[in-house]
């Protein structure tokens, strides 16, 4: 089913052009009512960023967060491999003050995990517009591009399902598919979150299912001033009919997501 996306609209950039309030005389002379600390003020710039470097990504998640989102990591046999895995493995990138990652993989006899840290550091190059408002912008179109479904009213919901289950007209079938283990529940569903730096939002999306299991990924992503941090952890598990559970998978992404935008702040 199509999700209908929910996004709230992009403020407009409003870019206010200081212009010097001069005038001149054929003979290159100032009039009378000339301000002379106009001269020169073509623009005013933009406030900077707060941030001006990044951190080193692959040494921003500890071992112990580590543990939670890649079960099978403290298991790895050789000790070699096992400070290897910990250590993750950084994206490729040209520029480490404005973009940088790093990706885990860890496979156990129970499912693959993957976790991607992404940061990247949002600078403009309009004198007029702030690196927090171009941050702020390209954090809308990463949003939208997210596609989040629009949130369920409760109140509506309630009322349709008493008036489903009170319909003769009910089949078993559509019970059996609201209860079935792979729904995701309202409160799970991909939404705008409130409590993470400046704005930040959640995705969550299974695979289709066919002859290998179900990958589950859930994304975090927030905005902190200038920066834009991005968490992608995924887990496929071994067995096929398992599911990866929501609603933790979504703890152990958040809580990761909470950890970086505190040292941000820090």
């Amino acid at each position: 089913m199509q999700r209908k996306a929910y996004v709230p609209g992009v403020a407009a950039l409003l870019v206010a052009l200081l212009a010097g309030c001069t005038s001149g005389s054929d003979d290159g002379g100032t009039t009378d009512d000339a301000n002379p600390g106009d001269a020169g003020t073509a623009s005013a710039a933009a406030e900077p960023g707060r941030y001006r470097t990044l951190p080193e990504p692959c040494a921003a998640v500890g071992q112990s967060t580590l543990d939670a989102l890649l079960p099978g990591i403290a298991q790895i046999a050789d000790e070699a491999q096992r400070e290897k895995a910990y250590e993750g493995e950084p994206t490729v990138t040209f520029d480490t003050d404005r973009k940088v990652g790093c990706r885990w993989k860890v496979e156990s006899t129970d499912a693959t995990d993957r976790l991607l840290v992404d940061l990247e550091r949002v600078v403009s190059y309009e004198n007029a517009v702030s690196d927090d408002t171009q941050a702020e912008t390209l954090f809308a179109e990463k949003a939208e591009a997210a596609d989040l479904p629009e949130p369920a009213n409760s109140e509506s919901s309630t009322s349709d399902v008493d008036t489903e289950s009170a319909s003769p007209s009910s089949s078993p079938s559509s019970t059996s598919a609201s209860s079935s283990p792979s729904a995701t529940p309202s409160d799970l569903q991909p939404r705008l979150l409130d409590d993470l730096g400046d704005e930040a939002f959640l995705d969550d999306s299974l695979s289709s299912s066919g002859s290998t299991a179900q990958q589950r990924t859930v994304t975090v992503a927030f905005r902190t001033s200038n920066v834009i941090v991005t968490v992608v952890y995924e887990e496929q598990p071994a067995t096929v009919g398992v599911v990866p559970d929501s609603e933790e998978m979504q703890d152990r992404a958040r809580e990761l997501a909470s950890r970086l935008a505190d040292a941000l702040a820090g």
